[in-house]
């Protein structure tokens, strides 16, 4: 197969990727406008015209600096692909360590992922210190982001390096079949990382205290009574250390299974509210749908692995993104940086799977609760956590996990 075979098919896919994204983009920055000046009738009640326009001008701020993510982005992974950089890295790495070795592919991955981050850091720093604090969201102190940015890197360096050079050895191992090993060992250590991540990885980021307030304890617990449900506990997080957002989420997999408020959460909602809130996300374990995200998952991995355990064979793939030598490493890197542009088709199948699930998880909330408190603790969300109630259509088809609030909270009332 021709390497230019290779070339043409990447900047076609990251072109149209490229072209499409930003098109929708721009749409939703001028739907959003266009209807900054009017509440919809449904909130007209609830959400004043002060809230609306922050809402619009909050979402297309945080548009305006995705588009140029993208743009950094695009033009960064071409940098590395047709522009070579990742052979540059892969002959730097070649100074230090034997080419074509473990030490050398784990080399050219980590430095790969730090000049990633390096990229993304002003995006970070923008995004907290500017965006978030023009919105009176941001909590974060430089020290807090230091610390968190150090913690991160550790824990990349415990886990991310032994997994790396696992995965190598595997590769340079097992013969052909390769990539079954390796998707076993992948698909592993996701499991894994739900299983530990409440009790393990998120303690080294947020404190987690039992739940105090004995009224809404013994309303949560007579909740999961009625649903069913167990957890290993109730906790709220300190979420305000970072952001003034609120959220709650379940954690954990199995026996670990947590129930996490942001303690914002708790501030802005009633009792009954978040009763209601935590319906909804017992909505989604009643329904399976992480079970069944995983039952998707698994199958749709191993096929993306037995790809890249064929492209690694063809010297032409490799060529024709710009790597002269062939290897393990780096054909993982190549893969990875261009799938994103390649898979961006299926953001709308995936989205519009996850909002028929955000609709089953209402209606179990509804049936468990009184639906008026959903659609209040909604409105206070939408309102506080400054999301728009007017999105562009066709960019929330595409790229929206959770309905837009009018379609929601409708369907909640009908």
């Amino acid at each position: 197969m021709s390497p230019h075979l290779f070339t043409v098919l990447f900047l076609i896919a990251l072109g149209s990727t490229l072209l499409v994204k930003t098109g929708l983009m721009l749409r939703q920055i001028r739907h959003v406008r266009a209807h900054r000046n009017a509440v919809p009738g449904a909130f007209a009640d609830s959400i004043g015209l002060e809230a609306h326009q922050r809402a619009a001008d909050y979402t297309a701020e945080r548009v305006r600096l995705s588009l140029v993510e993208l743009a950094v982005s695009a033009v960064f992974v071409l940098a590395l692909t047709i522009g070579s950089g990742l052979q540059l890295i892969s002959t730097l790495c070649a100074g230090l360590f034997d080419a074509g070795s473990i030490a050398h592919g784990v080399a050219l991955l980590a430095m790969l992922g730090v000049i990633s981050w390096v990229i993304d850091l002003p995006f970070s720093l923008y995004r907290t210190f500017v965006l978030e604090k023009r919105y009176n969201f941001n909590r974060m102190t430089p020290a807090l982001f230091v610390s968190d940015s150090l913690k991160q890197a550790a824990l990349a360096a415990v886990i991310g390096l032994p997994l790396l050079t696992g995965v190598l050895w595997l590769m340079a191992a097992m013969g052909a079949a390769w990539w079954v090993w390796v998707w076993a060992v992948w698909l592993g250590f996701n499991l894994l990382v739900l299983l530990i991540w409440p009790t393990f990885i998120a303690p080294l980021f947020n404190r987690f205290s039992p739940l105090a307030d004995e009224q809404l304890k013994h309303r949560v617990e007579s909740l999961l009574d009625r649903c069913g449900f167990r957890s290993k506990g109730l906790f709220v997080m300190d979420g305000s250390r970072r952001s003034a957002h609120g959220n709650a989420y379940f954690t954990g997999f199995g026996a670990s299974k947590r129930i996490v408020f942001f303690d914002t959460l708790l501030d802005k909602l009633t009792p009954q509210e978040v009763e209601a809130v935590l319906a909804h996300e017992l909505g989604h374990f009643h329904h399976k749908h992480i079970v069944k995200r995983l039952l998707v998952l698994a199958p749709a991995s191993l096929a993306l692995f037995a790809l890249l355990g064929w492209l690694l064979s063809q010297p032409a793939f490799f060529n024709g993104l710009g790597v002269t030598q062939t290897g393990t490493a780096a054909g993982l890197a190549l893969f990875f940086l261009a799938l994103p542009w390649f898979t961006f088709a299926l953001t709308p199948l995936m989205s519009q799977w996850s909002r028929r699930h955000e609709f089953e998880a209402d209606r179990y909330a509804a049936s468990h609760t009184q639906a008026n408190d959903l659609v209040s603790a909604l409105v206070k969300l939408y309102r506080d956590n400054a999301s728009t109630l007017t999105p562009d259509p066709v960019y929330s088809g595409f790229f929206d996990s959770h309905p837009p609030a009018a379609v929601r909270i409708a369907r909640l009332q009908g």
